[in-house]
């Protein structure tokens, strides 16, 4: 018997039969991967390049420069800063007078009315002398016998004491006689001083003005009668004024004699007056328990009149020039004071030094942070911080400049 072995199929198709199907098969993965790149390609000329994660955040976009106005911005100027403390009071002359009558009579004629300007001595009015002359002429009269009499008690005096000498007469009868000379004397005196009196009382009858000033009221007419110690005529004297002030006790102490006194008055709204505090009363006023505080106010030109309501202050205290900042502009960064300072077109926050304030003029004297010139935001803009870009106006000149104000009250 004959055995016979298995036909054994192979796995493989024989070398031959493989090389015929895998030519074809290559080109086809070969041409897509060619059309596969091209399009790669004509993608990426199309497509924007995307910038690298560094690159992005160096070319974010600039914040915006802020403009500014004229009045946001203002110039650093250097000058002297006070404090002062207001006051309000009346102007009183310094001279004045209220002239009256010293002897009785009747009004002959007024050579002055009210307004006019008068000179020390300038006759004002004159009284009827008839009596006062009459009366003088009887005094007169009264010495002329007196001092007859004293004359013949001379002469009885000087033959008693021949007299004596030779003993014809005793020693009391030339006291006698002497006596009598001494109240001869005694009554000449009497006459004379009397007649001084009548003479002073006929100069009396000529009103005439004590000091020079300006006649403020004519208190009587011609013809009027007259009695002693009756106003005639008042003057006062306007070149030298008092501004009579009431300061609260609690002020006082910053009060001193010498301080500048500034002042307005009503007419005369644009001018300011100029005064010093020459005195200051030791008691309190009833009511107010404030004191009094004299200015002496010179009015060479006359414009201020007696009677006039003034308003004004007292400088109590006077830096030296110094650059000074409107208090607008300062900043309270973290317990120091800062102001935005324009620098480069940026804003800088600038520590400030401060002196003297003066809360009604609204500066502050900068002792240290800050020179002349410097440009400051006084504005209060809340988006504005340090760093930011800004652009001044268009003209410079037009910033805000710091003015020297007038002094408040």
């Amino acid at each position: 018997m004959t055995m016979t072995s298995p036909r054994v199929t192979p796995l493989h198709p024989a070398p031959d039969t493989r090389r015929r199907w895998r030519r074809p098969a290559l080109a086809a993965v070969l041409a897509a991967l060619a059309a596969a790149a091209g399009h790669a390609w004509l993608t990426r000329q199309h497509a924007p390049v995307p910038a690298p994660a560094g690159m992005a955040a160096s070319k974010a976009p600039a914040p915006a420069t802020l403009e500014l106005s004229s009045g946001d911005v203002a110039a650093i100027a250097t000058r002297s800063l006070a404090l002062s403390l207001p006051l309000s009071g009346s102007l009183a002359p310094l001279h004045s007078a209220t002239i009256k009558s010293k002897v009785s009579g009747v009004v002959q004629a007024t050579t002055v009315q009210e307004g006019m300007a008068v000179a020390a001595g300038q006759v004002l009015a004159r009284i009827d002398q008839a009596d006062l002359r009459a009366r003088l002429q009887q005094q007169q009269a009264q010495l002329d016998e007196a001092q007859a009499r004293l004359a013949m008690a001379g002469k009885n005096a000087g033959n008693s004491q021949a007299l004596l000498a030779q003993k014809y007469i005793s020693q009391n009868a030339y006291d006698s006689t002497q006596n009598s000379v001494e109240l001869a004397r005694a009554n000449v005196k009497s006459a004379q001083a009397m007649v001084d009196i009548a003479r002073i009382a006929l100069d009396d009858g000529v009103i005439r003005a004590p000091i020079a000033g300006v006649v403020s009221k004519r208190h009587v007419q011609a013809g009027e009668k007259l009695a002693p110690d009756m106003p005639v005529f008042s003057i006062v004297d306007l070149a030298e004024l008092t501004l009579e002030a009431q300061v609260p006790a609690s002020e006082i102490p910053r009060v001193r004699v010498g301080q500048d006194v500034r002042f307005r008055v009503d007419g005369f709204q644009q001018r300011d007056f100029v005064g010093k505090v020459a005195r200051i009363n030791p008691a309190t006023e009833a009511g107010s328990r404030s004191l009094l505080v004299y200015i002496a106010v010179r009015n060479d030109d006359a414009a201020l009149r007696a009677g006039m309501f003034a308003k004004g202050a007292i400088v109590t205290d006077r830096a030296l020039p110094a650059p000074v900042v409107p208090m607008t502009a300062l900043r309270d960064d973290h317990g120091r004071q800062v102001v935005y300072r324009i620098a480069d077109g940026k804003v800088v926050a600038q520590p400030v030094t401060l002196g003297l304030r003066n809360d009604d003029e609204g500066y502050a004297q900068v002792t240290g942070g800050l020179e002349a010139g410097a440009r400051v935001i006084v504005a209060k803009l809340p988006s504005l911080k340090p760093g930011a870009p800004v652009r001044l106006p268009a003209e410079p000149a037009t910033a805000t400049a710091i003015a020297t104000p007038a002094t408040k009250g």
